[in-house]
């Protein structure tokens, strides 16, 4: 295999690989310019629907290697509009989903650097509803799958509408617009036999993965715990792409967003994570349903990235790349504003499911970079609605109509729920004193910027560099975070059939930490590590970066946690006051579990109400546990596996566990061990201390990881 490398008219190098001549493979080239070979045989030409053949299904057609995406490219056009019309009316990705309204608040402007008010005018609160979904289920699956979470704000701004559509992780799978079929396709249930939902542990999804090693920093992400959110309230929000902000001089900046959850960053471990499910479908949504009717009103704050075309020329990555993240400790964060959710939709599919959001949504200030995704999703999303939402009027619809004025020559069509007067329906017109017009000087504008080069199917030089981020993020995890991603990795390719792809996935994980390679191959039985494919770019050695850890990150807090209690009669009342007194001041949300609904008698003889019934309110709904039994009780207990269960996974999932006697002898019947998180109940500042974080010295005693 050789590089061919070429120059264009701008003197930016292009890059493509020479395909293998071996006749005895297949060779499958790979987005990013890599050629991997797989079992041979005869495959017929992939081609349009019309018959053309494609020589590129890898990159759509650019103005040059590093401009915009052209709109005369029919072939990119033509899959994503088949892509996204291919289910009705629910969305294809991001279908299930938590909404809620709530307000944006400025609390820092960025007038020097843009003149869209939204991020001028401090202290004005601007009305917002925000989308929160997984991505790879249908709108009837669970909350808690490992998988990537959809952040999307829709901004009811004075100059209208702006639809801020990110993730919860700041990069992605793909460079290319034109792959995001191809993507989902393989996450998707496997078509000839309808399953698995929602989950990624299957072989189409990395058998194309395999095959894109762009993907590789997507990958420790996603096998990260990130992909585990302990609630919808501690994820963080990330816009993806660089996008544009443009001030009164037209002098346009580069801009990456993010929002920052007050509660910090929590998530659950996988096991945990699989008996939530089975617990409560609806964990994450019922989350944010309780704490919004209690007043815990979620909150994130809104920061900033923000550079120049100088700067980003230094940066050793192009930020263009979707794939690719801005080190915090390169650029820093600028805090400019905070977002509240306070209000539950009236009726959610009239809201959460009906609300469009579309990334081309921006108002006067704001623009576009030329990343290639974004370039796509610009086109992509209002297809999509379009076909969803059955018109394109689906902005009338109340949860997507502006809350300012709006007023244009558009008419009709399916749907149409407005009535326009008068005899003009066109611009420029005389026949009308009143009818809507442009604004040169107000209007939305575009950036300035000089594009030249020689557009073609090609991907920057730039772009081809699949690794050295990947290899950052796991380094700079701790050592518990970075044995979960490796033991998500055995766990997911285990499920895999193809030994082949195995062991492509293993050999990149080489190019990402030859450690994390042996524990993977280790875990999967390989007997050798698998050799690592030729990369296209060299590998570097980025400075690490905690900012990209969550345990590291978790803040000193129970604010937003849960607390459960067991009980059962016989119980004392005094000590279970006390616990739940420490717990709620502390900020935590208290439950009371024992085995009847109707309640329990304590040990003075009165009976105390409880929130829920044992086999139906287990220990992974909770953060920490404190069990409060008389000796009765606990040997009653003894005998239920609820109870069992209830004391196993609370110490399995490394939760902080309070006892009394009683509980300390449920605890012994279980065979549940005894260490630093197990606290006695009568010390209940000791209890909401380790309540606090997760016992991690504790996990590597009680389960194999990779």
């Amino acid at each position: 295999m050789r590089k061919e490398k070429t120059t264009s008219n701008s003197g930016k190098h292009k890059y493509k690989q020479e395909q293998n001549s071996d006749p005895n493979t297949d060779s499958r080239l790979a987005a990013g310019g890599e050629l991997h070979q797989v079992a041979g045989g005869k495959h017929p030409p992939l081609t349009t629907n019309q018959g053309v053949s494609l020589s590129d299904n890898q990159n759509s057609l650019r103005a040059n290697p590093l401009g915009p995406t052209l709109l005369e490219d029919f072939i990119l056009r033509e899959k994503i509009t088949h892509f996204d019309h291919e289910r009705i009316p629910e969305r294809i990705v991001h279908a299930r989903a938590t909404g809620l309204h709530g307000f944006f608040e400025l609390t820092t402007s960025l007038k020097q650097y843009t003149t869209a008010r939204v991020l001028t005018e401090v202290g004005e609160k601007t009305p917002v509803f925000t989308r929160i979904s997984t991505v790879a289920g249908g709108s009837g699956s669970v909350d808690t799958p490992r998988d990537v979470r959809g952040f999307a704000i829709k901004f009811y701004t004075k100059e209208g509408n702006w639809d801020l559509v990110g993730n919860n992780i700041p990069v992605f799978f793909i460079q290319d617009a034109i792959k995001f079929p191809d993507l989902i396709h393989a996450v998707k249930m496997e078509p000839d036999r309808g399953f698995p939902q929602s989950a990624t542990a299957h072989d189409t999804f990395w058998d194309f993965i395999s095959l894109t090693p762009e993907s590789m920093h997507m990958v420790m992400w996603i096998m990260s715990d990130r992909t585990l959110p302990r609630s919808l309230r501690m994820i963080e929000g990330f816009g993806v792409h660089s996008f544009r902000l443009i001030n009164d001089a037209g002098e346009s900046t580069f801009v990456k967003f993010h929002w920052r959850p007050k509660l910090g960053l929590q998530s659950t471990i996988w096991d945990e994570t699989v008996k939530i499910a089975g617990a409560d479908q609806d964990f994450h949504r019922r989350d944010m349903f309780n704490a919004i009717e209690a007043g815990d009103f979620p909150e994130w704050e809104f920061s900033v990235q923000l550079f120049t075309q100088k700067e980003a020329d230094g940066f050793p990555f192009d930020h263009l790349d979707a794939t690719k993240l801005i080190p915090e400790e390169l650029v820093p964060l600028q805090v400019i504003g905070r977002m509240v959710l306070d209000r539950w939709p009236n009726n959610f599919f009239a809201e959460t499911e009906q609300v469009a959001y579309c990334p081309s949504h921006v108002v006067p200030g704001i623009d576009f970079s030329n990343d290639p995704l974004l370039q796509g999703r610009l086109f992509s999303y209002l297809d999509t609605q379009l076909s969803r939402l059955g018109s394109h009027n689906f902005h009338q619809i109340p949860v997507n109509a502006p809350k300012c004025p709006f007023a244009n020559q558009q008419r009709d069509g399916h749907m149409q729920m407005a009535q326009p007067s008068g005899r003009v329906a066109y611009e420029p017109n005389s026949l009308s004193e009143n009818s809507p017009r442009e604004m040169p000087a107000k209007g939305f504008h575009s950036a300035a910027a000089t594009e030249t080069g020689d557009k073609g199917r090609i991907r920057a030089e730039s772009f081809a560099d699949h690794y050295s981020q990947a290899r950052q993020f796991y380094r700079s995890q701790t050592a518990y975070e970075q044995a979960h991603i490796a033991s998500a990795l055995v766990f997911e390719l285990s499920k895999v059939e193809h030994v082949h792809v195995r062991e492509a996935m293993v050999g990149h994980l080489r190019h990402i930490e030859a450690d994390l390679a042996s524990r993977v191959a280790a875990g999967l039985g390989f007997e050798k590590i698998p050799d690592a494919p030729a990369a296209a770019a060299s590998v570097r050695e980025l400075a690490l970066s905690p900012a990209l850890q969550i345990i590291g990150k978790m803040k000193d807090t129970l604010m937003g946690r849960a607390i459960g209690i067991l009980i059962a009669d016989g119980s004392d009342g005094t000590l279970i006051a006390k616990i739940k007194a420490a717990a709620t001041n502390a900020g935590a949300t208290v439950k009371i579990v024992a085995p009847k609904v109707g309640g329990a008698k304590l040990a003075n003889g009165a009976m105390l109400a409880v929130d829920g019934q044992l086999a139906g309110t287990p220990s992974v709904l909770f953060d920490a546990v404190a069990v409060i039994l008389s000796d009765e009780g606990a040997k009653e207990l003894s005998l239920e596996g609820a109870a069992i269960d209830f004391v196993r996974d609370a110490f399995g999932h490394l939760k902080a566990i309070a006892v009394d006697r009683g509980g300390r002898a449920l605890l012994k019947m279980a065979n549940v061990g005894q260490d630093a998180g197990v606290v006695d109940a009568s010390d209940e500042k000791a209890f909401i201390a380790a309540a606090k974080t997760r016992q991690w010295d504790r996990e590597k005693s009680i389960r194999t990881l990779a």
